[in-house]
């Protein structure tokens, strides 16, 4: 049901997948403004708790993946 709404709201599965792919990016770059600017185990809490977003968008990519493949495999009624 919610992959549903999220469906008709425009969100489609490549957009979660960029966005999984743009969170272990954000996690390697503020792991590393944030081992420059203060100790390495704060550094190392932001870049795991950004990283841990990715899991959930590819999830959800696949979700919405799997969602727009049964779509299309039905005939309209």
């Amino acid at each position: 049901m919610i992959i549903k709404k999220l469906h008709e709201a425009g969100l489609r599965s490549e957009h979660a997948y960029l966005a999984a792919v743009g969170s272990i990016g954000l996690s390697l770059s503020s792991w590393l403004a944030s081992s420059r600017r203060e100790n390495l185990e704060r550094a190392d809490r932001w870049g795991i708790f950004v990283g841990e977003w990715a899991p959930t968008f590819f999830a959800l990519g696949l979700a919405l993946a799997n969602y727009e493949r049964d779509e299309t495999a039905q005939p309209d009624a």
